[in-house]
């Protein structure tokens, strides 16, 4: 009888890591953003078709990179878990804490006992009816929680995304939508391209929404906010 090799956990992990960062970096970053109006995420994306950014609940935002079809997944069980709690129990008991240790226990789940991890990482947001209020959660592949603040960078060049975004912006805490949006357009399209409306998915939870604050911006939209000449 042959004995099977030994590996020891903690190289499995590593593996398992490298794995998931490389699946990652291979896809376009996106950056969420606190500013007057709301929170405003813009992600890299000329697709017309598959989003990057949706709808979660009234005043709750998702977001994902990676590979589109699991955090799809993931977006359609957060869809489904909201519903269900806002219909047994009130739409006020919806928030983005219980989604974001939701969603960490799926990611460390898949992380730790399936083969092959979730090449994804996933932005919870809900915004608030002041700045302060705002919530951004940052969900890494194994089901690590980063709670930030002002802002939030996915992808695989997101400390280089991160650092243009804080040069952008300076030390202004809650930018207008039109710094914000053009604060974010820079720093994913970095000194050596240029990114046009077409080439983004962008979107705002609207801090001034009634119930339902999620919007999204066409490109007519956000030319007229950037000044970009805008070809119907």
């Amino acid at each position: 009888m042959s004995m099977p090799f030994y590996v020891a956990p903690e190289q499995v992990m590593k593996d398992r890591a490298d794995y998931a960062r490389k699946g990652i970096a291979r896809g376009r970053s996106l950056v969420a953003l606190v500013c007057e109006e709301g929170i405003l995420i813009v992600a890299e994306n000329p697709s017309s078709t598959l989003r990057k950014v949706s709808e979660i609940y009234d005043r709750i935002a998702f977001a994902g990179v990676g590979k589109y079809n699991e955090f799809d997944q993931l977006r359609i069980a957060g869809v489904r878990a909201a519903d269900l709690k806002g219909y047994s129990f009130s739409r006020e008991d919806v928030d983005a804490r219980s989604l974001a240790n939701q969603y960490a226990q799926i990611l460390g789940q898949v992380f730790t006992h399936e083969m092959k991890p979730l090449e994804v990482e996933i932005l919870v947001a809900e915004v608030g009816a002041e700045p302060d209020g705002d919530q951004l959660f940052h969900l890494l592949y194994d089901g690590t929680v980063l709670d930030e603040t002002a802002s939030s960078v996915l992808g695989g060049d997101a400390e280089t995304v991160g650092q243009r975004l804080s040069e952008a912006v300076g030390d202004d805490p809650h930018p207008t939508l039109a710094v914000a949006l053009t604060a974010a357009i820079s720093a994913l399209s970095g000194p050596e391209r240029t990114l046009g409306a077409a080439d983004l998915e962008v979107a705002i939870l609207d801090r001034g929404g009634i119930r339902r604050c999620f919007r999204r911006l066409d490109d007519a939209e956000v030319s007229a906010i950037t000044g970009e000449v805008h070809e119907p």
